[in-house]
């Protein structure tokens, strides 16, 4: 297993904050469709929210940042679960790149940047209207459009067997 130093991991959280304040991935800044099962939809100024942690699949090659609305970052901060109605998550993913210019400063092709956008992936916090969900509603969005609903199928399963004692996310706050 491969190990990230924490400079590294530092240089890229700022770098992806950076990216996810400046970069929209439709000019709208929202998805025209919601997704199916859940009508999720991609909420506006979205990519104006804090930075929670970076995320990164082994084999998937991109690099991801996880932000989250300012009730998600209040419930983070506080260590409250479950999550309050309201707060909302969004995971933001780019293909990963070979960054030449801090290659050439490195002397070594070491350092990578987000390339192009792939996908913006939204969970929702709300009780009532996702109960059946554990209280979440799920978004997966390409060119700020809902994939299937073979797609969505997946998504709280997998956050149920996964993360059910974290109220379903994934993600710790990178302190």
């Amino acid at each position: 297993m491969k190990t990230i130093s924490v400079p590294f991991l530092v240089a890229a959280v700022a770098t992806l904050a950076g990216l996810a304040a400046s970069k929209p991935f439709a000019a709208s800044g929202s998805a025209v469709d919601g997704s199916p099962i859940y009508g999720v939809t991609i909420p506006a100024g979205y990519r104006q929210w804090e930075v929670i942690a970076p995320s990164q699949e082994v084999g998937l090659d991109e690099l991801r940042v996880i932000l989250g609305n300012a009730v998600a970052m209040k419930a983070y901060r506080e260590r409250t679960l479950p999550f309050p109605d309201g707060a909302m998550l969004a995971k933001v993913a780019w293909k990963r790149v070979p960054s030449l210019g801090d290659d050439a400063a490195l002397g070594a092709p070491t350092a990578f940047v987000p390339g192009a956008a792939t996908t913006v992936q939204i969970m929702v916090k709300d009780s009532k209207n996702y109960a059946a969900t554990g209280g979440w509603g799920f978004g997966r969005f390409i060119a700020s459009k809902p994939v299937d609903e073979a797609q969505h199928e997946t998504c709280f399963p997998c956050h149920e067997s996964r993360a059910k004692g974290h109220d379903m996310l994934f993600t710790q706050y990178a302190r």
